[in-house]
Formats: C-alpha cells, structure tokens, sequence
C-alpha cells in the first residue's frame, strides 16, 4: 500500500550539455508523471554555484510533494552542492540518485563540494571505464557521501554513447528510493496509536 499524500516526484538533474532526446535520464522523466528536469541557462558552462542555484529555482516552481533526484555526470556535483547549501531540513530533495559524477577536481570544484555524508539517503551509481571518473574516485566518492555505490563495471559515462538510452536498472533504484521515502514519511506522520499496532 503507497503512501497516501503528496506525491513523490522524480527530479531529473542533467549533466553538461544537457540529456537529450535519446538519453536513459530523458526516457525515465516520461515514466514518472509529475517529473520535472532541470534547465540550466547553459549548457557548456560548468558554474557549480550557478547550476545549484538552478534547482533550487527549478523545485521552487513545482512546490509540493517531495523529491527523488536523478542526476548525471556534472549534474550530480551540482546537486551535492545544492544539498551542501541548503540542507536537510530546507530541501524538499529526500533521495538522490546521483549516476556517473564527473570528477569535480577536472572542474576545480572539489572543495565547494560536501565532505561528509549527504543530508539524504542515496546510491551512487559508478563505471569502471568512465573517461570523466576513475572507478576507484568514483567509490571513494560514495563512501564520503555515505552513498551505497553501484559498480556497473564496463559502462562508460553512463551515457548515449556508452548504450544507455532505455536502462531499466535507473527505473528500478528510484522507484525503490520512492518506496524507501514513502514508508519514511508513513512513519513520520502515523499516529501513536497506528504504530502500537506494528509493534
């Protein structure tokens, strides 16, 4: 039985150069109704604080509800950091999903980024042939953020070019993260009474 309130919506967060037509990030956002995508002002440049700036903006226009977020390659940089800002309590974010991170020390942003634990549940989703991300970077990585890491082994960046357009593995993990926030928030606002019954 799912959980009955605001839905839980699915955040795509694409990464340089957006997601096209063909890509897995762009076939998921049609599967999930009420999904929205991140739009950055552009697309070749890599401005972390600019990017982050642009979900805030992006979910303070589709107020309600909570979040997943799915993020690709810079997107995921963009979206640690806006976590980073805004925390916990502020983020209508409550699951990530960030998959193929570029390596944030090509940008020079790696010290704007969070050296603990993310403010929310996620899996991080690696490659061990990714030109943008070492597989061992890419571990690394998950275990600061507290992240359970997905090694996908041979899969490039993750990308069109790599054969990811349809993947329903991505399906999959967020509709497990949607479950996961779904019976987080059933706990959260059950009544006492409703819980001396689980017991």
């Amino acid at each position: 039985m799912g959980y009955r309130g605001d839905p839980v919506r699915v955040l795509i967060v694409p990464g340089l150069h957006g997601s096209g037509p063909g890509h897995w990030q762009t076939w998921l956002q049609r599967r999930w109704r009420g999904s929205a995508r991140v739009e950055q002002h552009d697309w070749a440049v890599a401005d972390l604080e600019r990017w982050a700036d642009r979900i805030g903006e992006t979910l303070a226009c589709h107020r309600g509800g909570c979040w997943v977020a799915v993020a690709h390659s810079f997107g995921c940089l963009a979206l640690a950091r806006y976590l980073a800002r805004e925390g916990a309590a502020v983020a209508p974010v409550e699951a990530a999903l960030p998959v193929a991170p570029a390596d944030p020390r090509k940008f020079e942003v790696a010290r704007l980024l969070p050296h603990s634990r993310l403010p929310v549940r996620s899996y991080l989703v690696g490659s061990e042939t990714d030109p943008w991300m070492t597989e061992a970077h890419a571990g690394s990585l998950a275990r600061r953020w507290g992240s359970r890491y997905i090694n996908l082994g041979d899969a490039g960046h993750i990308n069109v070019d790599a054969g990811y357009g349809p993947w329903p593995q991505a399906h999959a993990l967020v509709r497990l993260l949607v479950q996961q926030v779904e019976r987080g928030r059933r706990l959260q606002r059950a009544d006492p009474l409703e819980l001396s019954f689980a017991v």
